[in-house]
């Protein structure tokens, strides 16, 4: 079966402005995105990549769009199974805001029993999204071959949930596993299970650096802006 390569989209002007973006219109990337984005296509130059597939969102659509050009005989399709979570009355809202919400604990703990106020589900989230994974792998497989290569450019959240999938955790651990904006995260799907061979690689290890003000114990709802 194929290996998906999972593309985070660049920082976003919501991440430096610390809102929640969700499906929010005119959310573009922010200037340290949009040099994220042109550097993509040198970092996956090695890769023959069969089909590029990505979220209807702008972010997504900026970041795929200097490896496009790069790839001329590559035409994008867009699925809306991959955009972000449809996170409802928050969207749009700051994040700093959101954390006195009762719900945000539920979110960071148990987010299988979250469900967002006019949106979606968590688990609603990851079940479109693995659905989408798997029938793209068949689809791939059946016109590029069981060894291609294809990519996604998605969110924070939805990399997150395909990862506890691929993993075969529970979605109450996804909170867990972190992915920087524009950072690389590649699974080898074969038949009796998928491999996770590179999570949040993004060739950068500034964000290990320590902080004057140490990152908190809570996940960042939508993925986080990555090193500052």
């Amino acid at each position: 079966m194929p290996t998906l390569i999972l593309v985070r989209h660049g920082r976003s002007t919501a991440n430096t402005e610390g809102l929640l973006a969700g499906w929010t219109p005119g959310v573009a990337l922010d200037e340290r995105g949009a040099a994220q984005a042109a550097a993509l296509p040198g970092r996956l130059a090695e890769l023959p990549l069969a089909e590029i597939v990505t979220s209807p969102l702008q972010r997504c659509q900026e970041t795929i769009r200097p490896l496009l050009q790069a790839r001329p005989e590559l035409s994008p399709h867009t699925d809306e199974r991959i955009g972000e979570c449809h996170y409802g009355d928050w969207s749009g809202r700051k994040l700093a805001e959101l954390k006195d919400e009762p719900l945000m604990e539920v979110v960071q703990a148990h987010p299988s029993a979250a469900a967002f106020p006019g949106g979606e589900s968590m688990r609603a989230m990851q079940t479109r999204a693995a659905e989408a994974v798997r029938e793209w792998n068949a689809r791939v497989e059946r016109d590029h071959g069981a060894d291609a290569v294809y990519l996604m450019c998605s969110h924070g959240d939805i990399i997150k949930s395909l990862v506890a999938d691929a993993l075969g955790l529970h979605l109450d651990l996804f909170q867990r596993i972190s992915v920087d904006p524009c950072s690389i995260t590649a699974i080898r799907y074969t038949r009796l299970r998928p491999f996770l061979v590179r999570l949040g690689d993004t060739g950068d290890f500034t964000s290990l650096v320590p902080r004057e003000e140490p990152p908190g114990e809570e996940a960042p709802v939508g993925g986080g802006a990555g090193a500052p």
